[in-house]
């Protein structure tokens, strides 16, 4: 139900029989029971399964290691459709996704043929980890820490948070201090790949060392689990450093920074997602609902807070289109896809919350599905990077493209 724009094409042929397949999987399979997962906080197995079958954990994974090779763009059209059914749903590939874009721009040979395909089917699903229970958005502050052994490996040691996919994973992409001496901080961090057994709290022989806690409970984006992690001694050899040390010693932040970038196109995906399936419901309640002898779509108030959400909408989704499309172009995106996920994000929240009031009471009430989505929708503006920390990076960069 997006605003019809039929007379200017914005995706090819590939990108609308993709993103068709995957909004009919959405309506078909995800809607009629997201609610059921969310009230229950149950993990969607049997809908992840469906999505290993559509191929959806290799969208962005090259060809040659069995993945479809699809672009940022139209991975972001995907995150959109899936968002829009449930956003705990784009939560289950978003961290897989970018655990494969570290391993197809840093990774090693190795690595990429060590891991790749089985993540392109799903066999194996990546997270990765920058937060940390007293460091959110201060990345530079992270005290976990690398600490080489005699024999070589690397001994990581600390608390992560804030985790999604945390306890199914197989993989975690995690970022350590490994020279608490580097000057400035940054210098000083490394991208480690730490197996892990999915599904197990407590990892024993190859993976010692690496537990994962009860889930965190939330307020919202159910159903796909949020954890810590504890490492207390994990032994991580040397090729398992994110591009092998000559590499990667001391470029995770840097590394990690990148993966951001292409991770807030994703965020804002997500935030165009939810603000859309807010939309679509509440034009429909709109026009269901009469009060005064006539359906409220038919009073003013109404239709000009339609008319708000639906152009905030269309707005957020050209802005992720665009930075997602100078990503694929090449181009530096850091700005654009800042201002991407800061008006996505926000769109989000502010739609959501428009449709709550157009339902009135009802919108109070979990037999309606925008109560879900009122829970859900403050998540977007904190992941990836908080609104304000958003504000200070596309500041930052609007000034030093107009230097005087």
């Amino acid at each position: 139900m997006a605003v019809a724009t039929a007379a200017y094409p914005q995706m090819t042929d590939e990108q609308r029989a993709i993103t068709e397949m995957v909004r009919q999987f959405v309506d078909n399979e995800i809607l009629p029971v997201a609610e059921e997962f969310d009230h229950e906080d149950k993990f969607p197995e049997a809908i992840v399964e469906q999505m290993k079958e559509l191929g959806l954990f290799g969208v962005t994974i090259p060809e040659e290691y069995g993945g479809m090779g699809l672009d940022l763009t139209t991975y972001a059209m995907i995150v959109e459709e899936l968002s829009r059914g449930w956003i705990s749903i784009s939560g289950v590939v978003n961290t897989h996704f970018i655990g494969s874009y570290l391993l197809i721009k840093f990774g090693t040979d190795e690595q990429r043929d060590h891991f790749l395909p089985r993540m392109a089917t799903g066999e194996i699903r990546a997270a990765f980890s920058l937060s940390e229970p007293e460091v959110g958005s201060d990345v530079q502050g992270i005290k976990s820490t690398a600490k080489r052994a005699d024999d070589g490996a690397w001994e990581l040691n600390g608390q992560k948070m804030w985790v999604t996919n945390g306890l199914g994973s197989g993989v975690v992409f995690v970022l350590m201090k490994s020279d608490p001496k580097a000057d400035p901080p940054y210098r000083g961090m490394t991208c480690f790949i730490t197996e892990k057994e999915p599904w197990v709290e407590k990892n024993e022989g190859d993976y010692a060392g690496l537990e994962i806690p009860p889930k965190i409970k939330k307020m919202g984006y159910k159903g796909v689990e949020s954890t810590e992690l504890v490492y207390d001694g994990y032994r991580c050899p040397p090729d398992r450093i994110l591009g092998a040390e000559e590499a990667g010693l001391g470029q995770g932040f840097k590394q990690m920074m990148d993966a951001l970038e292409v991770g807030r196109v994703n965020v804002a995906a997500r935030g165009v997602g939810i603000a859309q399936r807010a939309l679509e419901l509440a034009l429909r309640y709109a026009q269901e609902r009469k009060a005064f002898g006539k359906p409220i779509a038919e009073h003013q108030a109404i239709q000009f807070k339609l008319a708000d959400m639906a152009t905030k909408v269309e707005a957020a989704r050209l802005m992720t289109m665009k930075a997602a499309r100078m990503k694929d172009a090449g181009q530096r995106s850091d700005l654009e896809a800042g201002m991407a996920k800061l008006l996505a994000s926000e769109t989000g929240k502010e739609v959501v919350e428009e449709c709550f009031r157009i339902h009135g009471g009802y919108g109070y009430s979990k037999e309606y599905e925008i109560e879900r989505l009122y829970r859900d929708a403050p998540l977007l503006l904190i992941g990836e990077g908080t609104s304000e920390i958003q504000r200070m990076v596309i500041g930052k960069k609007v000034l030093q493209r107009n230097r005087i």
